[in-house]
């Protein structure tokens, strides 16, 4: 077990259940239209002689009962392919086992560990999630062509179009000059470069409070300001469909298969908190209305003012410009009492987006018995209810359905592969057509449904 760090608290907010801050900003081709090709010089003495067992590999696996499931099968097939090929079997290692601290899921905190136990012996560190699948063959020879003595980070790159609020408007002069993995694909650090990422760590410890986009964050550090490696892109990891015709090409793929997660939860077992205030009564919440409110069977708008033609509910919270965390308070209190319709989940959702927070009642029945609470109206409910729920050792679920911001912000590429359950923000869009666009059809229901039954 690893040692708990600061990290857990803030880090487990920003990933709060179902609500996805790991955006995937646009991408660059993988078009597989040639094989990974190293120049001789940069080939290891004996490429051949990389064993699987110098592979480790770490499936970026949740608590989540469903979420356990399905890296176990991926776990599973990957044994059985190493099998198959009469290799030795590598090792596979289940993130959500690996430590107590929550806040690991975001990689970084994870290298000591890593470097102390493989650092000597393993030679690549190949992270997958759940969904991603693995030719094992095909990963192995792409593995014996780079020399694992020095410092690779492997990947499919994705690069920004356009400077985005969600990466800091990094490289706002030239976006696409910095390159970040698709981590459905996979992505490889060679040991040489875990090792020395440890060090750096070690003598100077990790300072983020939170993580939004860990993806461009890992590859960021990785760089650090020309200081490390970039990414080098890897045309055998893919994010094709697995039965498509180009997926012959690849070493990793995503499941082309929903997952069956039992029965869809009844639209009438979840009711529905529209946050909102007065100065968006009539610019956002006819937006709501017009769009996806209509398949809700139980909903209420919350408001700091009462509006009898939406209608809005007045929770007695004024509105602040940032946190609101007062008012997600107040509409959870409001769900535990006698007057809602008493359901099993409860959706939390912004006037400007889908859905923010998912609940089960359990999980709301114990965060309020626990005595959690804001510190101030304007505190940032997502960081509160993380810390709060991270001591009550309520597990969180991360969901990458569900996206912080505009449809515009994240690679082609990238949606291109998922059903997107939200966007966030109406800047210089329009929401309707974005509705119609990406979530105006029954697979977006269907998605919707899955995520919910399989959380807390």
């Amino acid at each position: 077990m690893l040692s708990k760090n600061s990290q857990k608290g803030y880090s487990v907010a920003r990933f709060f259940l179902l609500w996805s801050l790991v955006p995937l900003i646009t991408a660059k081709g993988n078009d597989m239209e040639s094989p990974t090709k190293i120049h001789d010089a940069e080939k290891p003495p004996s490429e051949t002689q990389l064993d699987l067992r110098e592979v480790v590999f770490v499936i970026q696996s949740q608590r989540n009962s469903f979420h356990v499931q399905q890296a176990e099968k991926l776990r599973k097939d990957l044994l059985l392919q190493a099998q198959a090929l009469q290799e030795s079997p590598p090792v596979i290692l289940l993130l959500h086992t690996l430590t107590d601290n929550e806040g690991d899921w975001s990689i970084l905190p994870l290298l000591p560990y890593l470097s102390s136990q493989f650092g000597k012996n393993s030679s690549w560190i190949m992270f997958l999630e759940e969904d991603t699948r693995v030719k094992l063959h095909k990963l192995h020879e792409v593995l014996k062509k780079f020399d694992r003595r020095k410092e690779w980070f492997l990947g499919k790159p994705l690069h920004d179009e356009e400077s985005t609020i969600i990466h800091h408007y990094a490289f706002s002069e030239n976006p696409a000059a910095f390159e970040y993995p698709d981590f459905s694909a996979g992505w490889a650090l060679s040991i040489s470069l875990v090792n020395s990422l440890t060090s750096k760590i070690e003598e100077e410890p990790l300072k983020s409070d939170f993580t939004i986009d860990l993806k461009h964050e890992v590859a960021l550090y990785i760089w650090e300001d020309g200081k490390g490696p970039r990414l080098t892109g890897i045309p055998e990891l893919c994010t094709f469909p697995e039965h498509k015709p180009r997926a012959q090409y690849c070493a990793t793929t995503v499941s082309s298969h929903s997952p069956v997660c039992g029965q869809p939860v009844k639209s009438d077992n979840i009711f529905v908190a529209v946050k909102t205030c007065k100065k968006f009564h009539s610019d956002r919440v006819p937006v709501v209305k017009k769009t996806w409110a209509k398949r809700a069977s139980l909903l209420e708008y919350y408001s700091d003012y009462a509006d009898p033609s939406i209608p809005t509910i007045d929770l007695g919270v004024p509105n602040t410009e940032r946190g609101h965390c007062g008012k997600t308070f107040a509409i959870l209190r409001r769900f535990l009492s006698s007057h809602v319709p008493k359901t099993d989940w409860l959706l939390i959702v912004d006037d400007d987006t889908l859905i923010r927070m998912v609940f089960s009642r359990e999980a709301v029945v114990q965060l309020l018995a626990s005595g959690c609470k804001c510190y101030s109206n304007d505190a940032p409910d997502d960081m509160v209810l993380g810390m709060c729920l991270n001591a009550l050792r309520v597990p969180v679920t991360h969901s990458p359905l569900f996206h912080q911001a505009r449809p515009e912000d994240y690679a082609k590429e990238f949606l291109a592969h998922q059903t997107p359950i939200s966007f966030h923000k109406h800047w210089n869009i329009d929401p309707i057509a974005v509705f119609n666009k990406w979530l105006l059809n029954d697979k977006h229901t269907e998605g919707l449904q899955k995520s919910t039954k399989e959380e807390l």
